[in-house]
């Protein structure tokens, strides 16, 4: 009787997942050497924003290849357009549920592992996908590698195309397409202006899906799971003074195991909230020496709050607290530590003047969506609200809730946040929620009087509460505010809604583009 073995697959076709980013960049390097490489934000909003539709190639335990896709209007995808202007960017950000087309953003393989037919692969797992969903077909700018060493003898990208067409000449991209079913829609003038040997054309092509009739209307439904509600605390926390680390502790952990009974699926602390620990030493004066203070918790903090969200089973949006990164320098980090024992960071961007005068804060320049057990999410902290690039760059990565934990001392700087992020759900239609501290902290620098008045809050479109506000709190008053939040109702406004600013946006005039460092 012969043996039998069990022998792990060599190449693999798998959904792409955060983990996968570097490994996704690096192959987008050895493809593309003299083209500008995806962001590792790109990658992500790409992920994040349709994670069904991203897939790579894994060979012996290296990506190999990866497909990236997305759902769009056939309105859009089938009127000319450029790469940048349908794609968001490069994020995927234009990813429509209720789209009837399947968009075909990128396609790339590994040139070393070129003859494993893992391209082929990719174009089957695209194709059925879109059969699976009952998507009326496939849509894209295909490369043309072979133009600009044939343009002077052919004359026209049209004649080139034709003569491929034709069998008349072989083109290594489009070749490729036209033996896989692709039809050519026409040429996409200037679709990607880098693309040297395509010269910047696209060859606009349509896969049809045989499944569905053409002149149906839209027919697929929603993909991937979509929560029905989301439940969000956001706890308005009074400062006081504390006298030990454990004491402090016994007060958060009051909160969290209150908004676990409610069943929350998150819970928001305010900005720098863990300033009560610095009642514990009143003899420091002076602003820089109590923050350089601070950051000793820093260890402590992070370990409390992370068994914290997995012992009540419950993501914990942990304010911020000043910490000391490997150079000495101190920036002022939001901490996202969630139920399944993770912790994600977000330094603040725009420290305040204050900030960087009394506490010699720095800003980070770093700004990443975080993923959830209940779908992408970003952080603002604070000032961060009040500046709508910060947001718009998280929603094109994908996030749907925005958290603003917030430290304001007066009427007037609490209004400028308030504002702020009200206009960032009504542009990005996105939930925010607001967490800010009340009561006082005597004797410790710089940080005398509070206002607040946490809330939550949604798009102004009928699917939402009247005024936008899902839920607040009584100003300067200890207390939770608690919403439902439907992810369902962000699909509805942003596809369907009075207004549809993400949809209306104009990738041929503007867009966000976030600088690497």
């Amino acid at each position: 009787m012969a043996k039998s073995t069990n022998q792990k697959a060599k190449l693999i076709i798998r959904n792409a997942i955060i983990k996968d980013m570097n490994s996704i960049r690096t192959l987008t390097t050895k493809v593309y050497p003299h083209a500008t490489p995806y962001t590792a934000d790109m990658i992500r909003g790409q992920i994040q924003n349709f994670p069904r539709g991203q897939f790579v190639a894994v060979y012996e335990g290296k990506i190999v290849g990866y497909c990236a896709t997305f759902m769009i209007d056939g309105e859009i995808a089938l009127q000319a357009h450029t790469w940048h202007e349908i794609t968001g960017g490069g994020f995927g950000s234009r990813h429509d549920t209720a789209g009837d087309y399947l968009y075909g953003m990128e396609v790339m393989v590994d040139p070393d592992y070129r003859g494993m037919r893992i391209g082929q692969r990719l174009y089957d797992v695209r194709k059925k996908l879109c059969r699976e969903n009952r998507l009326k077909g496939i849509v894209f700018g295909g490369r043309l590698p072979g133009l600009a060493k044939a343009f002077r003898n052919v004359g026209s990208v049209e004649k080139y195309i034709e003569l491929v067409q034709q069998r008349k000449k072989r083109d290594q991209v489009l070749s490729f397409q036209l033996r896989n079913g692709f039809e050519v829609l026409g040429v996409l003038p200037d679709y990607l202006t880098s693309d040297r040997e395509s010269l910047g054309y696209g060859a606009h092509l349509l896969w049809k899906n045989p499944d569905v009739r053409q002149d149906e209307g839209k027919t697929n439904g929603h993909l991937g799971r979509i929560e029905g509600s989301v439940r969000i605390a956001a706890v308005q926390y009074g400062l006081r003074a504390v006298t030990s680390f454990e004491e402090f502790c016994q007060y958060v952990e009051y909160f969290v195991d209150v908004v676990a009974d409610y069943k929350a699926d998150f819970v928001t602390f305010p900005e720098l909230f863990t300033m009560q620990l610095l009642s514990l030493n009143p003899e420091i004066k002076t602003p820089r020496k109590s923050i350089e203070k601070l950051t000793t918790y820093t260890d402590d903090f992070r370990s409390f709050m992370n068994d914290l969200a997995v012992k009540y089973n419950i993501n914990i949006i942990g304010g911020s607290h000043p910490t000391r990164d490997e150079k000495g320098d101190i920036y002022n980090v939001a901490y996202a530590f969630l139920r399944d024992g993770s912790i994600h960071t977000q330094a603040k961007i725009h420290p305040t003047p204050n900030e960087k005068f009394w506490w010699d804060i720095r800003g980070g320049n770093r700004v990443e969506s975080i993923m959830t057990d209940c779908g992408p999410i970003g952080i603002m902290v604070c000032y961060d609200s009040e500046f709508p690039e910060q947001a718009r760059h998280l929603i094109n990565q994908g996030a749907q809730i925005l958290f603003v934990p917030f430290c304001t001392d007066e009427r007037k700087s609490y209004m400028r946040v308030r504002y702020c992020s009200q206009a960032r759900a009504v542009e990005n239609q996105c939930y925010v929620v607001m967490a800010g501290n009340v009561g006082n902290l005597p004797g410790v620098a710089n940080m005398d009087i509070q206002y607040a008045e946490s809330c939550i809050l949604t798009p102004c479109d009928f699917p939402f509460a009247r005024d936008g506000v899902a839920a607040d709190t009584t100003p300067n008053v200890e207390m939770v505010a608690f919403a439902d939040l439907r992810l369902q109702d962000l699909i509805v406004a942003r596809n369907s809604g009075t207004v549809q600013n993400l949809h209306d946006r104009r990738f041929d005039l503007y867009s966000v583009q976030w600088i690497e460092r």
